[in-house]
């Protein structure tokens, strides 16, 4: 197999549209993989997508055409010689010539194309040219033929296979992408090649790898299948277009998720023979672990848990969306960063979110690599989808392509039918809208479970998400999957108390960006929560609103616009600890958390923890500590209030837990030491005395749970209630390796203490914030920056140095 990349040498031109006139008849240099927007702004031809309001001045790309072309030169076939075009992705809606040959035409962004090219490549220099509809245009086209299904926002996204997200949501930019966003290539292969490698690898004693392939031929040679891994061989003779063949590994080591154990991986290498000569190859590394979701039904409903290598996991996870709006800008390296920060947030999944793509290789290698629990939906979300042509086609071709792309994933930990869509057919009115029409059910229930037991029956499938076996509710909490969405939408963070869900996959609270994220993109003069460019980055539909409303059933709600961005990020940070605390404390009636959402693909007010310049906000360092893998945490039991310990180690959890209620100032009014006993894996209750739960003074006291690795604190009124000393800190900097060292010191309580050090230098980032101080203590915090600071000092400024107490004045109070 050789393989010619054509990536050097496009350019691209406007074909039709309402387009700008410095943009008419000019032709400028294309990236491939890239997109539209970014050659154009790569020419200078655009401002930035993201940068002010920018992306109403280009709602003119939504019905551009546009035409990509490139001479390359290449030798004509030889006598036998194969030669295949090969384009990984095209997005979206596309026409492919080579030398005014038409090729085919293409209309899905998650699959590949192969077209044969041996009577049409000729000797020296060829043409190739991909003439790009207006995906919208098209997706309204379709949307007229088969009739109009209901979709969450304005444009038809539901009637072509596009990225949903790339028309916008209720967090992400109207940017309709067009390019080649995948490599593109042409392959010359003679005798036979691997048209697909589908390593099946189970456990049971010994690994086995089972190893499927299809074979594409171009003669009568004699082919041979060989599979090796780790140093153990097979093979068979290829009858036919199909072939397998299993090769045992005896007592392999096992994969396990993060904070399981370790993350072995092995190499496996599958050669196709002809004539005895190796003509085509595949190369990849495989885990060994067996995975499932136990569904079996029991006193309470249906549970929805994961289990890895016969062990209960407790999902800590996040919902995944595209890292960028413009995909191609997305590397390995930034995947790993991200995976990281999941990692460094004590996550151990995150769920690739329907509304997106079928991930990368890249992604999917991270994952492996860090035992990152992989859950990935099949590109369906908030929508009924047709099921006749030209859909139906699309989308097995595009689910078999991906199935069997992914299979031999360790991390690949389950497929998912859909985002949403049968809660929405339940409760959104979609059935008096449908009228009898087709709206995606086919999809869910028969095509993508069928394609999964073919070509992938090492794992589970679920319908949607949520998703409720039988004739409950798709989002009934005691059955299989739920979103909760009531919270944020119209109910106070404290109701995530009133469902005690067997699988809570979504749920979420927003907060602005970080700082300094927020003023490079963002240039209203003055900058406020209302002004037009800020809310033009705020998607959601009364988003500041909710906001503000969610705010203030526990804060004063600041006038002044530093303020008011610290307190909505606290907010944002407490209401998901709040709901993350709940469900791990009900471990293992509740088997996972999955928060909305990790990452962001724009510099935007969201429910992510880290914004899209790849800053953690805080909400970030919230999920570390609720996510934690030793907790403490303060819940309602049977109208009490109890200390609950959740131990999420193979160890037992064994020690002593001081427990004091004491003024802000400092002094104990009550105190006991309790030991502690938590089996491995499990969650446990401590029943708290009278004096304990009972203040003196609700508005000015604080109950504290300590262990050796973990503290939890009670308050018995909301902060805007509570007599706080507005300023409790006082702090001393110092430049160390890697940046400076601030200790701070509490004269009174102090609650979620935060160094918003991106305020004094875009790269500084505090290792530690959100966190409870006592009066009288003394905490250090590391800010690992590489400026050097003429005034360290600014690190314990006003709009840098931060606390809960700050948010409180006097006069709110009384």
């Amino acid at each position: 197999m050789i393989h010619q990349t054509l990536h050097d040498g496009w350019h691209l031109s406007a074909v039709s549209g309402d387009v700008p006139e410095a943009v008419q008849g000019v032709s400028v240099p294309a990236a491939v993989p890239g997109s539209t927007h970014l050659d154009l702004l790569a020419a200078g031809l655009i401002p930035d997508p993201f940068l002010d309001r920018a992306e109403e001045e280009l709602t003119w790309l939504h019905r551009a055409d546009w035409r990509y072309a490139l001479t390359f030169d290449a030798a004509a076939p030889a006598d036998g010689e194969r030669v295949d075009l090969v384009f990984e992705g095209l997005d979206t809606v596309a026409v492919i010539e080579l030398n005014g040959v038409r090729l085919g035409s293409v209309r899905n962004m998650h699959r590949g194309y192969r077209f044969d090219v041996r009577e049409v490549l000729r000797d020296g220099a060829n043409d190739l040219v991909v003439t790009f509809r207006s995906a919208l245009a098209y997706a309204a086209e379709v949307e007229a033929e088969l009739g109009w299904r209901d979709h969450a926002y304005p444009h038809p996204f539901n009637m072509v296979r596009k990225m949903a997200c790339s028309f916008g949501w209720d967090w992400g930019p109207d940017l309709q992408t067009a390019g080649i966003w995948k490599p593109v290539r042409l392959e010359r292969w003679s005798a036979a090649r691997l048209a697909s490698v589908r390593p099946l690898v189970t456990v049971d004693g010994d690994g086995r790898v089972e190893v499927r392939v299809d074979v594409e031929r171009a003669g009568t040679a004699e082919v041979e299948l060989v599979a090796t891994v780790d140093g153990h061989e097979e093979r068979v003779v290829v009858d036919g277009d199909t072939a397998a063949v299993t090769v045992v590994v005896p007592d392999p080591e096992l994969w396990w998720p993060v904070g399981y154990g370790a993350q072995p991986r092995y190499d496996l290498r599958v050669d196709l023979l002809a004539d005895g000569g190796v003509v085509d190859g595949d190369e990849r590394r495989i885990g060994f672990r067996t995975i499932t979701v136990d569904t079996e039904p029991d006193e309470i409903g249906t549970p929805f848990t994961f289990v890895v290598n016969g062990k209960p996991v407790f999902a800590k996870g996040a919902n995944w969306i595209p890292d960028d709006h413009f995909l191609t800008r997305i590397t390995r390296d930034r995947l790993a960063r991200r995976v990281d920060q999941a990692v460094g947030a004590n996550l151990n999944l995150l769920r690739i979110w329907g509304g997106g793509i079928y991930e990368t290789d890249d992604f999917y290698d991270v994952c492996d690599e860090r035992g990152v629990l992989v859950w990935q939906d099949f590109p369906f979300a908030c929508a009924s989808y047709a099921e006749e042509e030209p859909l139906w086609g699309e989308v097995e071709a595009e689910a078999r392509e991906n199935v069997a792309r992914l299979v031999a994933r360790p991390s690949l930990a389950l497929w998912n039918g859909n985002n949403e869509n049968l809660w929405g057919f339940a409760d959104w009115g979609w059935a008096d809208q449908l009228a009898g029409r087709t709206w995606g059910l086919r999809y869910y229930t028969e095509l993508l479970p069928a394609i999964v037991a073919e070509l992938d029956p090492t794992r589970h499938y679920s319908p949607g998400s949520p998703y409720s076996p039988g004739d409950a509710h798709p989002n009934d909490p005691d059955h299989g999957t739920r979103h909760e969405w009531e919270v944020w939408n119209r109910l106070d963070y404290s109701h995530y108390l009133d469902h005690v869900p067997r699988f809570c996959s979504e749920f979420g609270f927003q907060g602005p960006p970080t700082w300094t994220t927020l003023t490079n993109w963002v240039h209203d003069e003055p900058l406020t929560s209302t002004s037009p460019t800020f809310l033009l980055h705020q998607k959601a539909e009364d988003g500041n609103g909710k906001l503000d409303r969610g705010l203030a059933a526990h804060l004063p709600v600041p006038e002044d616009f530093a303020d008011w961005h610290w307190a909505t990020q606290l907010n944002q940070a407490r209401a998901v600890a709040f709901g993350v605390e709940h469900f791990r404390s009900w471990w293992p009636r509740t088997a996972g958390a999955v928060v909305w959402q990790l990452n962001d693909c724009w510099p935007s007010t969201s429910w992510a923890a880290v914004d899209g310049d790849e800053r953690p906000k805080p909400l970030w360092y919230s999920l570390r500590h609720a996510f934690a893998p030793r907790l403490l945490t303060f819940q309602p039991r049977d109208g009490r209030l109890v200390l609950a310990a959740v131990n999420d180690h193979d160890e037992e959890w064994t020690g002593e837990v001081r427990l004091e209620r004491q003024t802000f100032g400092g002094e104990v009014l009550e105190a006991t030491t309790l030991p502690v006993t938590v089996r491995a894996r499990t969650a446990a209750l401590i029943e708290l005395t009278e004096p304990l739960v009972t203040p003196n003074d609700p508005e000015g006291e604080v109950l504290v749970a300590t262990t050796a690795d973990a503290r939890a604190v009670h308050l018995f009124a909301e902060d805007r209630d509570l007599s706080y000393d507005p300023a409790p800190l006082s702090a001393r900097v110092e430049a160390v390796t890697g940046g400076y060292r601030v200790d701070v010191r509490a004269t009174s309580f102090a609650r979620d203490v935060a160094l918003l050090a991106d305020r004094v230098a875009p790269d500084a980032v505090a290792e530690e914030m959100l966190v409870p101080m006592l009066a009288g203590e003394t905490r250090s915090f590391l800010v690992r920056t590489d400026a050097v600071l003429p005034d360290p000092a600014v690190l314990a400024g006003p709009h840098v140095l931060r606390c809960a107490n700050g948010l409180v004045t006097p006069a709110v109070r009384s």
